[in-house]
């Protein structure tokens, strides 16, 4: 089921929002983020909302919406569902007026079911493409221009047999895999995230598992990752919002267990979603 919120009234279905002229069909200004409600609990929305409009800004979009008011919109929203239903919730802001520059913009908010996954794992390889530098893109924005960089390293994936890709910056230090942010232990037990430089989006669920990991003694190391410390990782697993946290059990040749930190990190999670 499609739920939209667009021009002041609630409709199912996949509502039309864009013409052939508007800036964002054709130019590429749209930003979009990505919240969850499950059965009925909404963790960290305001965070969402809030880098929604963050992100908005960076490509000269504007709001026409305060983090407020977008949350009771989305209340609203998660009201007209079943009280168990789990669902992914998307505002979007694109542009519609202008050349080159957008001069007006236009705002959906999308709620759809989309049941979390379980907690087995996925397979992933190493990506020949790379992250863009904050110099070269708007990597500071969850924009939708970014993504089909992200589409050509799932299709390359793909070919290759594998569910997911390990992308690297500009520099070749691994970045995050190509849908979410990455975590490993390694062989003696040092739990890692690659560092925020720029080149990725440091998610907003990446910062909850960090701040859960260390509530309970667990500390996340945060520094540049070589692709070769994959390798020989204990571990690996991903944090995003989609599927919150999941293990990676095959990384190229070799099959990884599921692991206690990815296993502890999760329930954590799932602890922190139940008080929200």
């Amino acid at each position: 089921m499609y739920l939209t919120f667009a021009n002041g009234v609630w409709a199912e279905g996949n509502v039309p929002l864009v013409g052939a002229q508007d800036h964002a069909l054709w130019l590429g200004s749209t930003i979009f983020d990505g919240a969850r409600a499950i059965r009925g609990h909404l963790p960290d929305l305001d965070l969402h909302l809030a880098r929604a409009l963050r992100s908005a800004e960076h490509l000269g979009l504007t709001c026409p919406y305060t983090v407020e008011e977008l949350i009771t919109l989305v209340h609203q929203g998660v009201a007209q569902f079943p009280p168990d239903a789990e669902l992914y919730i998307r505002p979007l802001i694109f542009g519609t007026d202008g050349l080159l520059i957008p001069t007006k913009c236009g705002f959906a908010l999308t709620l759809f079911d989309a049941a979390l996954p379980d907690f087995v794992g996925f397979s992933a390889c190493l990506s020949p493409l790379q992250r863009p530098s904050p110099k070269m893109a708007p990597t500071d924005a969850k924009a939708s221009c970014l993504y089909p960089n992200t589409s050509r390293a799932l299709v390359d994936a793909k070919a290759r047999g594998y569910e997911n890709a390990v992308v690297c910056d500009g520099e070749g230090n691994v970045a995050e895999f190509a849908t979410a942010n990455l975590f490993f232990v390694t062989a003696d037990g040092e739990v890692v995230t690659p560092i925020a430089n720029g080149s990725f989006l440091s998610g907003i669920t990446r910062a909850r598992v960090i701040s859960l990991l260390k509530e309970e003694g667990v500390e996340v190391t945060q520094r540049s990752v070589k692709p070769d410390e994959l390798n020989q990782a204990r571990e690996i697993f991903n944090t995003g919002n989609y599927g919150k946290v999941m293990p990676c059990t095959r990384y190229q040749e070799r099959e990884i267990a599921i692991g206690e930190v990815a296993t502890l990190a999760r329930k954590l999670y799932m602890d922190f979603m139940q008080e929200t």
